[in-house]
């Protein structure tokens, strides 16, 4: 579990990405539910460090706080600048050493980049801000660079796109290590989805819907009626479309199909009533719309790479006697 977070910060780096690890990991969330953990701002030199938005940070710790962090935030910063005196050897030398041990590894945005000078995405799954894909894959040839993912778990390194993409990647990782109940705190106390749908692609590519052509209302029924049965036809005839318009509306505004879609959601039903309810596994399948315990495992498994049971196991709340 995660309880040390320390984020690094060097020359150039990007103000609101800083903020997202310090909303995110820096403020103790416990009096409305959710977690607090250990924050640390660090820097290969500490004192003043100019940000990308021309004033200064002013950073306490040097990269001793990476030592015994169990997660490491690399932060975005101005990649278009000169960055060989940026990245230093005693910066990549230590996420090399706390990937190593077995900490926790995000790049928000460019700070893949950092990951990346540390041999850290060779062979691996990642992202960055879609502007800069191209690049990196052309730094790491080996690593997998997907352009229109949000962010990209691989082990334990995680890198995300950009800017607001950063807070998706974090409460991520907080769904993942302390539990979705606590995501979901830190969500509501941020404004923000606790999960949000789609990938950098609907930000790259396809227009904004015209008024009136939001498909919002059948998604919220579809999140509402998570246990029936959801076709294509069905759904494409109920938002009055074709089936080939329907499709290609779904993609453009949540960046994935209807499929892909309904099962984060009924995963992500499962995560909450596994945590809060002592319902079998069979019948959680059955309410999420999944049918049987063999295919929700399937589906748990693919998204979280864990089982119902190992996940109600470590996350369960206890319940009132």
């Amino acid at each position: 579990m995660i309880r040390k977070v320390a984020a690094v910060v060097v020359p150039g780096v990007a103000p609101f990405e800083l903020g997202v690890a310090y909303e995110v990991f820096g403020i103790d969330r416990t009096d409305t539910g959710g977690p607090a953990f250990d924050f640390t701002l660090c820097a290969p030199e500490p004192g003043p460090v100019m940000t990308k938005g021309g004033f200064p940070v002013v950073v306490e710790h040097g990269l001793e706080a990476l030592e015994d962090a169990d997660l490491v935030v690399a932060v975005a910063y101005g990649i278009d600048e000169d960055d060989e005196d940026v990245l230093t050897p005693a910066y990549l030398d230590g996420l090399r050493r706390a990937h190593e041990r077995g900490a926790w590894l995000f790049a928000i945005c460019s700070g893949a980049f950092a990951l990346a000078r540390a041999g850290l995405l060779d062979g691996r799954r990642c992202t960055t801000h879609w502007m800069y894909t191209e690049r990196l894959a052309r730094e790491v040839p080996t690593a997998d660079v997907d352009p229109d993912a949000l962010y990209v778990a691989d082990g334990r390194v995680l890198t995300s796109a950009g800017t607001a993409a950063g807070i998706d990647a974090a409460l991520y990782l907080v769904r993942s290590e302390v539990g979705a109940d606590a995501a979901r705190a830190v969500a509501r106390r941020m404004v923000v989805p606790p999960q949000r749908e789609g990938g950098q692609a609907q930000f790259v590519v396809d227009p904004l819907p015209r008024e009136g052509e939001s498909l919002a209302a059948l998604l919220a029924w579809m999140r509402e009626h998570l246990a029936d049965e959801q076709a294509v036809p069905w759904l494409a005839r109920r938002a009055a479309l074709s089936e080939r318009t329907f499709a290609r509306r779904f993609r453009q505004e949540t960046g994935t199909t209807p499929g892909a879609w309904l099962a984060r959601q009924r995963v992500a039903r499962a995560q909450e009533l596994l945590e809060s309810t002592e319902a079998p596994v069979d019948e959680i399948a059955r309410l999420c719309g999944f049918g049987s315990a063999p295919v929700l495992r399937h589906h748990f498994a693919r998204q979280l790479g864990t089982s119902p049971v190992a996940y109600r196991r470590r996350f369960a709340a206890p319940l009132a006697s």
